[in-house]
């Protein structure tokens, strides 16, 4: 499915520019990476796991593109900024940014330890600000772009997500501020918000029984999860000139998630 579409809308839409990407090796930020790749981007990515990192630079690098990388923790600013330095050195400039690293488990709060809760909140917010942070001078100078990728859970409350609802809350609220402030500058700041999306680590977490799975299908107003493509396509329309006057917005990729339970619903 996904080389299918790949196949069909590739269209050279960025070739030249070169995407510094962080957690783009696993899950939907690796699809969106490949898919840039596949239309012309130099994309340099970072991630905790040198392994993690090493095969998807390698598996970039085979789709006929340059790609690099960097084992990182986003929660470290000087590690972010050095990445951010080596990917200057390497390839000149930052046109885009992705901000996509995440954690993520099911907890109630009154079971979950500061820590824990700490954690996800200084890899979801902390690091998204981290990368921004240290790439926006070099965005100053091309009229770049970012992309963070957020949750519903950033806009809704969930049961067992207080941790996640806080952080991706202060990640939707981070973006409109960077927007504000870095628009007469010619930088763009946006965010995607995927709904269930197919063969993700987050859909193994939150529905991994095959009725969990079930309840969740049947409660979408479209009746079926995503695929990382979908949420690929959406960044792409971001990076490009066709969402030249977009910025501070959160880009719902989500099947109807946030309009609530569809369950009672029938077709015509």
């Amino acid at each position: 499915m996904a080389d299918e579409r790949n196949a069909s809308f590739t269209k050279n839409l960025m070739a030249g520019k070169v995407c510094f990407m962080a957690g783009a090796t696993s899950g939907i930020n690796r699809q969106i990476a490949r898919r840039f790749c596949l239309e012309g981007a130099i994309v340099y990515v970072i991630s905790r796991s040198l392994d993690k990192v090493t095969a998807t630079v390698d598996e970039l690098s085979s789709l006929g593109t340059e790609a690099a990388g960097k084992n990182v923790d986003v929660r470290s600013y000087p590690d972010v900024e050095e990445a951010v330095g080596d990917c200057i050195a390497k390839f000149g400039k930052i046109d885009m940014v992705l901000a996509g690293q995440a954690g993520n488990f099911p907890a109630g709060a009154a079971q979950m330890s500061s820590n824990a809760f700490k954690s996800v909140i200084d890899i979801d917010l902390l690091g998204t600000f981290n990368v921004c942070r240290a790439t926006v001078e070099h965005l100053n100078k091309t009229d770049g772009n970012i992309i963070a990728i957020t949750a519903p859970q950033g806009s809704s409350p969930w049961m067992y997500q207080s941790h996640v609802c806080a952080a991706k809350a202060g990640v939707n609220m981070l973006i409109k501020c960077l927007a504000l402030e870095w628009g007469p500058s010619g930088i763009r700041v946006n965010a995607i918000s995927p709904g269930p999306i197919d063969d993700t680590e987050g859909m193994r977490r939150l529905a991994g029984s095959t009725e969990q799975l079930k309840k969740t299908k049947d409660s979408l107003a479209l009746r079926d999860l995503g695929a990382k493509d979908d949420i690929a396509d959406a960044a792409l329309w971001l990076c490009s000139s066709a969402a030249r006057y977009v910025t501070g917005t959160i880009i719902e990729v989500e099947g109807g998630t946030s309009l609530g339970d569809a369950s009672g619903a029938l077709k015509l």
